[in-house]
C-alpha cells in the first residue's frame, strides 16, 4: 500500500500520539555492546553507531546521553516521497519554542522531542491538524 503524498490529507490525519517512556540518543563504536538490547532506531556516521534506546536500556548498559526525548509517532501513513509534512510541523513546533528531531519510517514519520515537552507537543500537532480541515 502506497503513502499518502497529499499534505492536506497528511496534516489533517496526522493522529500524532505519544509513546510512554523516555528515550535517548547514544553513539556507540562496538556494535556487540548492544546485543540482547531492543534498539529502537540507528544511523551510521563516520563518528560511531547513533542508537536510539529506551532510557532504562542505555542506563543498564552505562552509555552516555545528554538528552531525554518523548517519542510521538504521526500515525498517519506518510511516503516517504510526501513534501511539506516535515517542514509543517517542524514549524509549528518551533514556533512554540520545541525541538524536534525526526525519524522518518517507512510507515510513519516519529518525532523525538525534549521529555518535559511531550505532551505541549501533541497539543500543537493537534492544533496543526485542527487548522488544515
Amino acid at each position: 500500500m502506497a503513502g499518502e503524498t497529499s499534505l492536506s490529507h497528511l496534516l489533517r490525519s496526522m493522529s500524532p500520539q505519544l509513546n510512554a517512556g523516555d528515550y535517548v540518543f547514544c553513539s556507540v563504536n562496538d556494535e556487540n555492546l548492544l546485543a540482547g538490547v531492543q534498539v529502537l532506531g540507528s544511523f551510521r556516521e563516520r563518528e560511531g553507531l547513533t542508537v536510539i534506546l529506551q532510557r532504562q536500556q542505555a542506563e543498564r548498559l552505562g552509555l552516555p546521553f545528554d538528552y531525554i526525548a518523548a517519542w510521538i509517532t504521526l500515525t498517519v501513513h506518510s511516503a516517504l516521497s510526501a513534501v511539506g509534512l516535515t517542514a509543517a510541523f517542524a514549524t509549528a513546533l518551533a514556533m512554540a519554542g520545541i525541538s524536534c528531531n525526526v525519524i522518518a519510517g517507512y510507515y510513519h514519520d516519529h518525532l523525538f522531542v525534549a521529555q518535559a515537552d511531550g505532551e505541549r507537543a501533541i497539543d500543537v500537532l493537534r492544533q496543526l491538524a485542527a487548522d488544515a480541515e
